[in-house]
């Protein structure tokens, strides 16, 4: 008898629905406990378009949860790099979850760059970086309506104290120039070119001209606008700052400078290490992260509940063939296993064409938020969870219509249409 591709003698009869076998159809029988790999193989090509479909619908279905999760780890991984273990900010007391708000008086940069020893220091300059920064509207030349934008100004000594900054195109700003971050773009939503060399935005009541652009290795910075602090000052008729950054000497640490703010109290000031800073951010959107786990969670229950949709189709078309295969000897656990193996299979094809449209396409996407803008993180772990996500969906789809299909009496399954 040929079944699929697959031959093997029956030589059975039924009397009183009660099956004889010989001896030699026993040993035959005995050595294919398991069905062929081939058989689960040939099935999956049997109904190209059927499969065609399950495989479409289960590579959506992991590449939604590659998106999920790539958002998550890219969030993790900006806040994570953002923070420099040597860099401490100086601020208001309260400021520490949100510099945006503090002030700190503007003679406080000189004031530390003098009276704090710990302050990395070299040729005599003071890695010392007052710095205001907010959050205002940006009004794109090429559009009337302004967006939220992160604005950072900026004194040269900046370059010393941020040190993942790095020009890749232009110069430094001068009077009345701006440089954008690599993400910058994406923060204010617009294109690329929008902030290319050359052209202008406004905030403040000011019009800025583009002069250079920086990345900053994936941190947040990379989502701001920089110009000159003095101009800055002007432009909002301010002056004090935001805070003051400033860069440890080795085998210091910030205690060091907390123990000075705490007794100039004159200056009303608090100190925070960066990473600690990034920590408590990454804290306050704990709720977000949560919410995608549940996300990733949902869609990949909705995605077995599709696969179980799918199989219910294939199985169920097959109940005569699988009541075949129990009567020439084959247990319902071995044709389990086929039809697991099968799923599997077009469920691992779905997570490697899944994974690889989620690389080309989706890594290093830039995604606009609150905090600025990040991008997608489409590494192993994230890989790992598609996949791992994708071959569940095999496994728990291809149970339920499995079961329900080999709890039928071998007779009547073979009298089903």
């Amino acid at each position: 008898m040929t079944l699929c591709g697959l031959t093997l003698p029956l030589r059975s009869c039924y009397s009183n629905s009660e099956k004889t076998w010989s001896e030699r159809e026993r040993r035959v029988v005995g050595r294919f406990r398991l069905l062929p790999w081939e058989y689960g193989v040939r099935n999956l090509f049997r109904r190209p378009s059927r499969t065609v479909l399950t495989l479409v619908g289960l590579t959506l279905v992991v590449l939604l949860v590659l998106t999920v999760v790539g958002f998550i780890r890219g969030l993790e991984a900006s806040l994570t790099i953002s923070g420099d273990p040597r860099v401490v900010l100086v601020h208001a007391p309260g400021g520490s979850e949100n510099v945006e708000t503090s002030t700190v008086a503007g003679r406080t940069g000189p004031v530390l760059a003098a009276s704090v020893a710990a302050i990395q220091r070299r040729y005599g300059q003071a890695y010392v970086s007052p710095e205001i920064y907010l959050g205002t509207r940006v009004t794109l030349a090429k559009r009337c309506d302004p967006t939220l934008g992160l604005v950072r100004g900026v004194t040269p000594s900046a370059q010393l104290v941020r040190r993942q900054v790095q020009l890749i195109e232009g110069r430094w700003p001068g009077s009345g120039q701006v440089i954008a971050g690599r993400l910058a773009a994406a923060k204010l939503g617009c294109r690329d070119d929008e902030l290319a060399l050359g052209q202008t935005v406004s905030f403040e009541g000011r019009t800025w001209t583009i002069c250079g652009r920086f990345a900053a290795g994936g941190s947040a910075l990379e989502s701001e606008l920089w110009c000159s602090l003095s101009e800055l000052q002007t432009a909002m008729k301010r002056q004090d700052c935001s805070l003051v950054a400033i860069t440890l000497a080795p085998r210091t640490s910030p205690a060091d400078v907390d123990e000075f703010c705490k007794e100039r109290l004159d200056l009303e000031i608090q100190a925070t290490s960066e990473v600690e800073y990034y920590a408590n951010l990454q804290k306050h959107y704990a709720p977000v992260r949560a919410m995608a786990w549940l996300i990733v969670g949902l869609v990949t229950a909705a995605g077995v509940f599709a696969g179980m949709n799918a199989m219910y189709g294939a199985v169920l078309g097959r109940v005569k063939e699988l009541a075949t295969l129990q009567t020439i000897g084959f247990t319902r656990r071995a044709i389990l296993i086929s039809l697991i193996q099968e799923a599997v299979l077009l469920a691992a094809a779905a997570s490697l064409v899944a994974s690889a449209l989620a690389v080309l396409l989706l890594n290093d996407s830039a995604i606009r938020f609150t905090m600025g803008a990040f991008t997608l993180r489409i590494d192993g772990p994230a890989l790992l969870w598609g996949c791992g996500a994708g071959l569940l969906l095999g496994v728990l789809g291809a149970l339920p219509p499995a079961f329900q299909v080999l709890r039928l009496p071998i007779v009547d399954a073979l009298k089903s249409i």
